[in-house]
C-alpha cells in the first residue's frame, strides 16, 4: 500500500504541556496528537513538528508532518481527529503533501508574538496567557527602536540559552516590532528560525531598554559580544505563541 505523507494544522494552549517534543517524565503536545492520531488511523504515527517550543509555550498556529497508509480523505481527518483531542489542542486543516515535505525541514520563516502587561496589578482575564510585568512602566516606543537593532543576519549567541544543539547560531530576522494598547505589550518577530528561548531572551532585553536600563545603541555590542551574560533576562515562556508557519508550498 503506498505510504502518503500529511501536513497537519493544529492550535494549541500549551500550560499543561511540557512543550511539543516527546520527553521522559513530561507529558508533551506531540505525545497527545501522536496518540490520538494512532488510534484513529490503527498505526503507529511518528510525528514531526515545525518547532519544538518550550513549556508553556502557546501555538496558534502550527504545523506537524507524519506518514500514514491510511486512506481516510485529508479534508476529513482534522473533524475526526478533534473527537479523540482534548478541548486545549484543536487540529484546523491537513492536507496531503509530496513526499519530501518535512514539517521542520521544509519550514522558511517563523513569526512568534510575545505579550505582555505591565501595571502594579494584574489582570485575572490575562492569567495564564500574558506575561504580567509589575516593576514599573515600560516604553514602547524605545522598545520598538531596540528591536529594529535585531533585524537583519546575525549571530545570536547572546539570546541563545545553554543546552541548545543548534549547529549554527547565525539566524536571519526579518521584522521585529513593539505595539502597546491600554498596558498590553506585544513584540511580533519573525526570522528563518530561532534558537532555544532566543525570543524570551531577546524580550526580556527589550523590557531592559523599555526601562531606561539599555539604550537602543546597545543592542548591537550585545550581539557583537556573543555573551548571554550582557543579554537580559529570560521571560517567563505564558506569553509567548508561536503565530505563524511558512513553507515554500
Amino acid at each position: 500500500m503506498d505510504t502518503r505523507n500529511i501536513r497537519l494544522w493544529l492550535t494549541f494552549d500549551g500550560a499543561a504541556y511540557h512543550g511539543w517534543q516527546s520527553q521522559k517524565n513530561a507529558l508533551a503536545v506531540s505525545d497527545v496528537v501522536g496518540g490520538a492520531l494512532g488510534g484513529l488511523l490503527g498505526e503507529d504515527i511518528k510525528l514531526y513538528g515545525c518547532s519544538r517550543t518550550d513549556a508553556g509555550v502557546h501555538a496558534r498556529v502550527y504545523c506537524a508532518s507524519f506518514n500514514t497508509e491510511s486512506r481516510m480523505p485529508a479534508d476529513r481527518l482534522p473533524y475526526a481527529l478533534n473527537f479523540r483531542l482534548p478541548g486545549d489542542i484543536r487540529a484546523v486543516g491537513a492536507q496531503d503533501m509530496p513526499p519530501d515535505f518535512h514539517a521542520q525541514y521544509s519550514c522558511i520563516g517563523k513569526e512568534y508574538v510575545y505579550r505582555l502587561h505591565w501595571g502594579q496589578f494584574d489582570d485575572p482575564f490575562y492569567r495564564g496567557r500574558v506575561y504580567h510585568y509589575r516593576f514599573g512602566a515600560l516604553s514602547a516606543k524605545i522598545m520598538d527602536e531596540a528591536a529594529k537593532r535585531f533585524v537583519g543576519t546575525h549571530d545570536f549567541s547572546s539570546c541563545m540559552a545553554k543546552g541548545s544543539q543548534a549547529k549554527s547560531t547565525v539566524r536571519t530576522i526579518k521584522y521585529f516590532s513593539v505595539k502597546e494598547k491600554d498596558k498590553l505589550v506585544e513584540f511580533t518577530v519573525y526570522a528563518d528560525g530561532f534558537l532555544y528561548n532566543m525570543v524570551r531572551i531577546m524580550t526580556g532585553t527589550l523590557i531592559e531598554a523599555g526601562r531606561g536600563k539599555l539604550s537602543p545603541d546597545d543592542i548591537s555590542a550585545i550581539l557583537e559580544s556573543r555573551d548571554r551574560r550582557r543579554a537580559g533576562l529570560t521571560v517567563p515562556p505564558h506569553g509567548l505563541y508561536l503565530t505563524k508557519v511558512d513553507y515554500p508550498y
